[in-house]
C-alpha cells in the first residue's frame, strides 16, 4: 500500500481515517462538497488500496483525496462537466470567432476573487510558506520591463509593505508549485467556456499571475501563439480580473478582428519565437511585446484594425485566441493594482513541444519525448478526453485527468453514423462502424460505375 498521492503528500497519517470518517456522513459535512451518493459497502480493509490519491476497491476507483484532505467521489469528478454549467450563447460564440476575444462578465464569484486577492497580498509580502528561505536580491526597479518575471521568492525583508509590492510584476507556472494556482487554472466555470470555444477536449498548459502595482509598465503588441505553439493551433487564454481595470491602471487593448491573422515569426537572429513560416509572404518580426512602437514590428499590423480598450470588473474573464494582437499600457495610478490570474489552454488533441519541466519534484515527466519532442505529458487534461499523453493535477484538483479511461469515454461524443447512400445518389444516414464493409464501389448502381 502506498500512502502518498501524486504530490508526494497525504492529508492525514492514516489514509483510511478520512475514508471511514465520511462513510454515511451528511452531504454538507463532506470536505469535497457536492451531493451524497449513499453508503458504500465496506468489504474489508484488505480489499482497498491507495493509488496516487485514489481509494480503490478491488481495482475499481471509489474516492479521490486532494492534498488538502478534501474528499471527492469518482461520480463527483465525472459530474463536474455537467453540474451548473455556464451557458455560452450563440452570440458569445460568434463574437469570440469574429473579434478574437470575448469578455464574460462576472464569471468568477466575488468569493473566489477575494481568495485570489488575499493570496496576492500574502505573496507580495513574502508570507507564503513556499517563499520562506528564498529571498530576492535587491534590484533597480526602474529597469523592470513588461515581461520581467519573478520567482517564488520573498522580497527583501527590510522594505516597507509598499516597497515589497513593487518587487513583483508577474510570476509564471505556479500551478506546478501551489495548490491555489492549480485550482484556479481548473476553475469549472472557466473550463465551461473554454470547452465550448476550443473543446470539447481541453488541455491546461500554463498559468501566469500578474500583479502590476502602480507605476509598472505594460506589455507591447504580441500574439500568444508566438510564445506557446500548438499544432493544430488551438491556443486560448483566460484572463481573470482580480481588480477592476481600466485605461488608468493598465487594462488590455485588442486589435479587434485580428484573430484571423497568421502568427508572425521572429527574425532568424532572434533566440525564441514561433510563427506561420509556411505562409509565402509572411513578414518576420522583431520587438514583439516591446513597449517601443518604433521597434515593435507588430505595430503596423495592429494598426490595420480598430484598437479597443477592454475594461473589466473583478470577476470578469477575458477569453482570447492565440492569434489576436493585444497589448497593455503602464499602470499610471498611484494607489491601484491591476492584478489578473491568466491561464492558457489548447484542445487536448493538439500536439505541443512547449512547457516541459526540468523539476523532478513536480512528479510530471522531465523533458520532452526523446523521439517526437512532444510535451503533452507535462500538461493537465482539464476536460474531455485525448489520444495523446497528459499529466494528472499535482494537487488533486478534480478534472478529466482523474477519471478512468472508461469514464472519460462515457462523456465523449462519438460519430455513430455517416452520410452515404450510394444506391439512391443521396447522402442518406448510415451506421458508422469499423466492422461494416464500406466498399462503396460495390454499392454503386451499374449506371454510376
Amino acid at each position: 500500500m502506498h500512502n502518498r498521492d501524486v504530490a508526494g503528500h497525504f492529508p492525514c497519517a492514516n489514509p483510511f481515517t478520512p475514508f471511514r470518517s465520511f462513510m454515511g456522513e451528511r452531504r454538507d459535512s463532506w470536505p469535497g462538497g457536492g451531493r451524497s451518493f449513499g453508503r458504500a459497502k465496506v468489504i474489508g480493509r484488505e480489499d482497498f488500496c491507495l493509488n496516487q490519491g485514489r481509494v480503490e476497491c478491488q481495482g475499481h476507483p471509489l474516492f479521490h483525496f486532494d492534498v488538502r484532505g478534501r474528499l471527492y467521489t469518482w461520480e463527483m469528478i465525472a459530474a463536474a462537466d455537467t453540474a451548473e454549467r455556464y451557458p455560452v450563447t450563440v452570440d458569445q460564440y460568434i463574437r469570440f470567432r469574429r473579434d478574437g476575444f470575448l469578455v464574460v462578465r462576472g464569471l468568477v464569484s466575488q468569493e473566489d476573487v477575494g481568495e485570489l486577492r488575499h493570496h496576492t497580498e500574502e505573496l507580495m509580502q513574502g508570507r507564503l510558506p513556499e517563499q520562506q528561505g528564498a529571498v530576492m536580491g535587491e534590484r533597480d526597479l526602474s529597469k523592470d520591463a513588461g515581461v520581467t518575471i519573478q520567482g517564488l521568492e520573498a522580497p527583501p525583508a527590510h522594505l516597507s509593505p509598499a516597497e515589497k509590492a513593487q518587487y513583483f510584476l508577474r510570476l509564471h507556472m505556479l500551478h506546478r508549485k501551489l495548490e491555489l494556482h492549480e485550482r484556479y487554472m481548473l476553475h469549472p466555470r472557466v473550463l465551461d467556456v473554454m470547452e465550448v470555444l476550443i473543446g470539447p477536449d481541453v488541455l491546461a498548459l500554463q498559468t501566469m499571475l500578474f500583479l502590476k502595482p502602480p507605476g509598472k509598465p505594460g506589455q507591447g503588441w504580441h500574439q500568444d501563439s508566438y510564445y506557446i505553439p500548438t499544432h493544430p493551433d488551438t491556443l486560448c487564454g483566460a484572463w481573470i480580473a482580480v481588480d477592476d481595470c481600466d485605461e488608468q491602471n493598465g487594462a488590455m487593448w485588442f486589435a479587434k478582428g485580428s484573430g484571423h491573422e497568421p502568427v508572425y515569426p521572429p527574425c532568424p537572429e532572434l533566440p525564441y519565437g514561433f510563427g506561420d513560416k509556411l505562409v509565402s509572404d509572411i513578414r518576420y518580426i522583431k520587438g514583439a511585446s516591446g513597449p517601443d512602437d518604433e521597434r515593435n514590428l507588430l505595430v503596423p499590423i495592429a494598426g490595420r484594425y480598430d484598437q479597443v480598450l477592454v475594461p473589466a470588473k473583478a470577476g470578469d474573464v477575458v477569453f482570447f485566441n492565440g492569434h489576436v494582437l493585444h497589448h497593455s499600457k503602464e499602470n499610471w495610478t498611484t494607489d491601484r493594482f491591476r492584478r489578473a490570474f491568466v491561464s492558457h489552454y489548447c484542445n487536448a488533441r493538439s500536439f505541443t513541444q512547449w512547457g516541459a519541466t526540468d523539476r523532478p519534484e513536480t512528479t510530471i515527466p522531465v523533458g520532452p519525448d526523446p523521439v517526437t519532442g512532444m510535451t503533452n505529458a507535462a500538461h493537465i487534461l482539464a476536460r474531455g478526453d485525448t489520444h495523446l499523453p497528459f499529466a494528472t493535477p499535482r494537487f488533486g484538483t478534480p478534472c478529466a485527468a482523474l477519471l478512468s479511461d472508461e469514464d472519460r469515454c462515457k462523456h465523449s461524443k462519438w460519430a455513430l453514423s455517416t452520410m452515404a447512400n450510394m444506391e439512391t445518389g443521396f447522402m442518406g444516414e448510415r451506421e458508422m462502424s469499423p466492422d461494416i464493409d464500406h466498399d462503396h464501389e460495390a454499392e454503386m448502381p451499374a449506371q454510376m460505375k
